[in-house]
């Protein structure tokens, strides 16, 4: 399906395969620097984020907030297109049920993994 127009100008909406596929490069990295559980989130359903899962070969869950539960409790970053509310990027890092850090706005996508790295090498001085 292609991208509504002007998605490319919308801040946080690009970039969703790109930012998934560096978590997949980055996986083992971050496990081995303590996280111990890793999830994307998106307003798709579940058989949408399945497929996508499957296609770019993740090694970790894709949730669905379909209905804008966890999005709206927790006051997440949204804008809206084509009819369309869906979520800005950004990563969350949640430690003993608090979030810690919150990477926003991220950019560009595709290095999100990366500075969520150096992120956590950073707290091991």
């Amino acid at each position: 399906m292609p991208n509504p127009d002007g998605w490319d100008l919308i801040p946080g909406a690009r970039g969703c395969t790109p930012e998934s596929c560096s978590f997949r490069d980055h996986f083992a990295e971050l496990k081995s620097l303590g996280v111990a559980n890793l999830f994307g989130l998106s307003v798709q359903d579940t058989d949408y984020q399945r497929e996508a899962s499957q296609r770019l070969h993740l090694p970790f869950t894709l949730l669905s907030d379909e209905h804008f539960l966890m999005t709206s409790e927790m006051h997440l970053p949204t804008f809206e297109t084509a009819g369309m509310r869906l979520l800005k990027r950004l990563t969350l890092v949640i430690r003993d049920r608090v979030i810690e850090h919150t990477f926003y706005p991220v950019f560009p996508p595709d290095r999100s993994a990366a500075d969520v790295a150096t992120w956590f090498k950073s707290l091991e001085r």
